[in-house]
């Protein structure tokens, strides 16, 4: 197998720092990832920054169909030198945040044949992997599972507990619609350029329904998204602040009393539960 570097070599590559280019150069890593991410023979997968190519041709090896998604126009061209012996492979040009993910398995009918999902995977740029995820979660009737890259404070975040300094929006949403799993942390060493810090995989299987069931999806966000905007602020004084909810202060209280949460406690404090309550309550005033 042609070694990262080598490929750096052959086309005179050089990362571009402003799409967040960092290349995993160790196959051995590159090759767990793609083993965890549990692909199938009948599996279709989006690749998400296929950069060199390397991790494309091992997901390859085991997937049905690869779609590989590069914005870098140099890198497409490596792509398509690279993998050009791989006939179930297709090379994108494509920002993955205007990436229409539906439109991998429409073209032949795969979707409407077997009702199956898109497996996602990817060492994605550090600069914008929030949004995919959001993106990703958004998307979570067309994808099984997700198994990406993230610089280390991240995947923390996205992992926390509540009652937490990293517990926040991007926690609720993975807890309750996916179920994560740490795979392993990956040293800064085993990239080109090499960054500051260490990188941690996560591999997050979409739940069939989410952990509870809520009566307003876009409601919950905001709930959610309200509750952390000013994280040393109480509850009750985000939401008495906040846009959304057109309530005067006495009712805002009584809003929590309803949800069964002291209004004084911080949006750190709250379990996916406690959200979950505190917005259909909000749902049930808003409708009533």
């Amino acid at each position: 197998m042609t070694s990262p570097r080598a490929i750096l070599k052959k086309y005179g590559i050089h990362p571009i720092k402003g799409l967040g280019q960092s290349f995993l150069i160790d196959n051995n890593i590159t090759d767990k990832i793609v083993t965890v991410s549990g692909i199938t023979r009948d599996d279709i997968v989006v690749e998400i920054g296929a950069g060199l190519g390397v991790m494309t041709a091992m997901i390859a090896d085991r997937a049905r169909k690869v779609i590989a998604l590069e914005i870098d126009p140099k890198l497409i061209i490596v792509l398509q030198e690279e993998l050009k012996h791989l006939h179930n492979v297709d090379i994108l040009k494509q920002d993955v945040l205007k990436y229409d993910f539906t439109s991998a398995f429409k073209e032949d009918g795969y979707h409407e044949r077997t009702g199956s999902k898109v497996t996602v995977v990817g060492n994605i740029p550090y600069n914008i992997s929030s949004q995919i995820l959001l993106k990703m979660i958004a998307l979570r009737k067309h994808v099984s599972s997700m198994t990406f890259m993230f610089q280390k404070e991240v995947a923390e975040r996205i992992t926390a507990s509540p009652g937490t300094k990293q517990y926040g929006l991007l926690s609720v949403l993975t807890f309750l619609y996916t179920m994560p799993s740490r795979i392993m942390t990956v040293p800064a060493s085993c990239f080109f350029p090499k960054p500051k810090v260490d990188s941690i995989v996560l591999k997050m299987k979409v739940r069939q329904q989410p952990l509870w069931e809520i009566k307003d999806e876009s409601l919950f966000f905001q709930v959610v998204k309200t509750a952390f905007s000013k994280r040393r602020k109480t509850l009750i004084n985000n939401f008495k602040s906040s846009e959304f909810v057109q309530l005067p202060g006495s009712d805002i209280h009584d809003l929590f009393v309803s949800a069964g949460i002291d209004g004084q406690r911080r949006g750190e404090a709250l379990t996916v539960e406690e959200f979950v309550r505190l917005s259909d309550a909000i749902f049930t005033v808003q409708n009533s």
